[in-house]
Order: structure tokens, then C-alpha cells, then sequence
């Protein structure tokens, strides 16, 4: 074990021990299936939070989110969410409206334009994650999410 991610990375010493082969592992595999997401995104002119935004706000379409549940439920936090989402603003994807029970808060809530661009990249994303399943068993995916939750359960998310 570990010969293919030390020609991968051209490491040429054993690793120290199996806990950093294992997290080198999978920083490697995660960087891989990101890149796969990200061309696809790519395609359609999106960057991979852009992607992470528009598929939030879907979930509770036609409800909205402020910027802060936005950040609390995004996979991978951006630091300036409000330009990232200023952009998707700009191209017609998302909405900004005042909240009835709180004028001082901006909810934000997905557009049909945005709908209809979701609808064309679901079938790439969906190419990934059928990439990834064809490579891990069943029994492996179901194990693999029990480990990352045990690596995450613990350390809170980002609040930034």
C-alpha cells in the first residue's frame, strides 16, 4: 500500500506512518473528484462555490437564505461570500429581497434563470458522482462517509 500515491506525488521515503498516508490519500482523492466538478462547472461559466450557492438556494426554492445560512450549509466556506454571491446577482441567478419579518436582513433565493442553469449541469455532475461510484463499492461508499464524518463531527465548522 501507498506505492501508487508516492508515484502520484514522486515521494521516494515511506511515509511516517499510516495516518499521513492516509490523510495525503485523501487530499489527493478529493482534489481529483473536485477538479472533475469544477471542469463542469467550468462549462457552464460557474466556479465550484458559485455551484455549491445555486444548489443551496435550490433546496429551499422558492424560499431564500440569508448570506449566514448560506456560509453555515456551504461544503467548502468561501471567505467573501457576499462577492460570490454578488456575481451570481449580477448574472441573473440569484435574487436579493428584504425579509417581511426583519427588514435589515437580504434573503436570497434562486432564480428560474438560475433553475434552468442547475438543470443543464445536473447531468455533468452527475457524470462525476457515477465516475466515483463505479470505483468504490457500495459497502466502501457507506464506510468511506462514516470515516469522513468521524474526521469532521468533531472540528466545528468554519464561522468566518
Amino acid at each position: 500500500m501507498g506505492q501508487s500515491l508516492r508515484e502520484r506525488i514522486k515521494q521516494t521515503v515511506p511515509f511516517e506512518d499510516p495516518a499521513q498516508e492516509a490523510m495525503l490519500n485523501l487530499f489527493v482523492a478529493s482534489a481529483t473528484l473536485r477538479r472533475r466538478v469544477e471542469a463542469a462547472c467550468k462549462e457552464h461559466d460557474l466556479q465550484f462555490s458559485h455551484h455549491n450557492v445555486l444548489r443551496i438556494l435550490r433546496g429551499v426554492h422558492p424560499d431564500g437564505h440569508p448570506r449566514c445560512d448560506i456560509i453555515d450549509r456551504m461544503l467548502d466556506p468561501s471567505p467573501d461570500v457576499t462577492r460570490l454571491i454578488d456575481k451570481l446577482v449580477e448574472r441573473g441567478l440569484v435574487e436579493r429581497s428584504r425579509s417581511a419579518e426583519d427588514r435589515r436582513m437580504i434573503i436570497h433565493t434562486i432564480t428560474q434563470k438560475g433553475l434552468d442553469l442547475l438543470d443543464q449541469l445536473d447531468p455533468k455532475i452527475r457524470e462525476v458522482q457515477d465516475w466515483f461510484d463505479e470505483r468504490v463499492s457500495d459497502r466502501d461508499l457507506r464506510r468511506l462517509s462514516r470515516i469522513c464524518e468521524g474526521i469532521y463531527d468533531e472540528y466545528p465548522p468554519s464561522s468566518d
